[in-house]
């Protein structure tokens, strides 16, 4: 457990005592605010039909932030080091494979977590000025944010397995968000009623792929149990892969 809680930190302060770090920071703040002060303009005063949480998860600039996000935060997790040559050097050290690969997994989904935080200022702005609604709604709050703690667990599991297959940033980002995105595509061509697929089992395979429609309902308040066993295997899955993608370099 030490191990691993130092090999945290250290990709911690690879985020946080770099200006990447801060530059993403920015640059998702800027954007939550953008898509926050756009929703309250097309409200244009007017009443709000569906809780806010709901309302902010169907915005496009929800789903951007979070299928760049992945890719942005995980794309020098392994590769910068195999560039640099400081991955052969980690690798030699008295460190597991699964411990570094967690380590990893923990330090971006820590940072894909605290980009969020700004986004509870929003929801307090608006509990500030709406007096005749309740804004603040903690099982809203929650179960949003569960959602996009599960999310940034799938994708941030994606980034490191597309990390770790190659030593150049700019493929892993490409190869990450490109996983990500079918991903979010299957689920929205589900989603529509447009993918028919005459095989039972298939079908229902398929129909389990639905991100969208899971946001949906963490945004809603409602926690299924079944969502949240579907993405900590897709991430399990990954994060497993991942580590193949480390051991392999034994077998050359």
């Amino acid at each position: 457990m030490g191990v691993y809680l130092t090999l945290t930190r250290r990709e911690l302060s690879a985020f946080f005592l770099s200006l990447y770090g801060y530059v993403t920071i920015a640059a998702v703040v800027f954007l939550m605010g953008y898509s926050f002060v756009t929703l309250l303009d097309q409200l244009k005063g007017g009443a709000m039909t569906e809780p806010v949480t709901q309302l902010y998860y169907s915005t496009p600039y929800f789903w951007f932030l979070v299928l760049l996000a992945g890719p942005v935060i995980t794309m020098r997790l392994f590769s910068l080091e195999k560039a640099s040559g400081t991955f052969e050097t980690l690798m030699t050290a008295p460190v597991g494979d699964l411990q570094v690969v967690l380590a990893k997994f923990t330090a971006a989904l820590v940072f894909y977590m605290l980009m969020w935080l700004p986004s509870l200022g929003y929801i307090l702005v608006l509990r500030h000025f709406v007096t005749n609604v309740e804004v603040w709604d903690p099982g809203l709050v929650g179960g949003t944010f569960l959602g996009i703690f599960l999310l940034g667990c799938l994708f941030i599991s994606l980034g490191c397995f597309a990390s770790a297959m190659t030593r150049n940033q700019i493929t892993a980002a490409m190869v990450s968000f490109t996983l990500g995105f079918s991903l979010w595509l299957l689920s929205f061509i589900v989603m529509t009623g447009r993918l028919e697929i005459p095989v039972d089992w298939l079908a229902v395979l398929v129909s389990q792929f639905s991100l969208i429609d899971d946001m949906g309902d963490f945004a809603r308040g409602v926690i299924d149990t079944r969502h949240i066993v579907f993405y900590a295997t897709l991430t399990v899955l990954f994060l497993f892969f991942t580590l193949r993608v480390v051991e392999s370099r034994r077998w050359k």
